[in-house]
């Protein structure tokens, strides 16, 4: 009687499970359900805690294949990091032809200026060739007149005048030269001084531009009339203007020094 008692719970026991079982398997099961996941045993739950994290899937290809991947980015927008500091290659190209478009742009500023330079230093030479020629052929007809044929030295003075200059000559030669040298007989010859030893006329130029032009001369006059019976002989320096015109150079000014 007392082994029938003793062997009843034991298979009892083995055949349904104690009460701590149930309860600890019933647990798990509606852990798993909240969880989305199926229930598994206790020893299943060891087999996963022995298995690494992370699932493989596995995905069926598309019935049309799959698509060609996108074509690459060009290099040229991979290349440079504003955050290392490094600027991108098609800025360094815009600022290198800014650069050098600078640099074109004054190199040719400079070439024009040295050019305008140039131009006028040129235009200045040939300026004062010119308007030393013009001066020593002018010199001796305005300077000079004769009472026989006053109207004649007149006109050949005044054709080598020009402006205000010009208008002045005539009126002083009619007002007051040529009452004078009528009267008194007069006669004055002028030339440009030349040195003893048969050098060049004593001219030189003061200033030149292109279009004015300043001359000093050292001019003789010699001087007859009837108020001087012998001749006089006048060491005189003028000081010409002369203005370049559409006829070539002019006299605009003689100041006597």
């Amino acid at each position: 009687m007392r082994r029938d008692t003793m062997a009843n719970p034991t298979s009892r026991t083995r055949g349904t499970g104690s009460p701590s079982r149930r309860t600890m398997t019933a647990a798990a099961r509606a852990a798993a359900k909240r969880a989305g996941r199926p229930a598994r045993p206790e020893h299943g739950a060891r087999e996963e805690e022995r298995t690494p994290s992370g699932r493989t899937l596995l995905v069926e290809p598309p019935a049309n294949g799959w698509e060609d991947p996108p074509e690459p980015e060009s290099p040229e927008s991979f290349e440079g990091d504003p955050e290392d500091g490094a600027l991108p290659r098609r800025t360094g190209r815009r600022v290198l032809t800014a650069v050098l478009g600078a640099v074109l742009v004054a190199a040719l500023a400079a070439a024009a200026v040295l050019g305008w330079q140039y131009r006028q230093e040129g235009q200045a030479e040939q300026a004062r060739d010119e308007a030393l020629a013009a001066a020593r052929k002018a010199s001796p007809v305005v300077l000079s007149y004769d009472y026989r044929h006053l109207d004649r030295d007149f006109s050949r003075a005044r054709a080598l005048l020009t402006g205000h200059f010009r208008d002045q000559y005539g009126r002083t030669t009619k007002a007051v030269v040529a009452p004078t040298a009528t009267k008194y007989h007069g006669v004055v010859k002028a030339t440009v001084a030349t040195p003893a030893d048969g050098g060049a006329p004593a001219a030189s130029v003061v200033s030149a531009a292109p279009d004015r032009a300043v001359v000093l001369l050292f001019v003789n006059q010699v001087t007859r009339s009837t108020q001087v019976p012998q001749p006089r002989l006048d060491l005189n320096r003028v000081r010409m203007t002369l203005t370049r015109t559409s006829d070539g150079w002019k006299v605009s000014g003689v100041d006597a020094l």
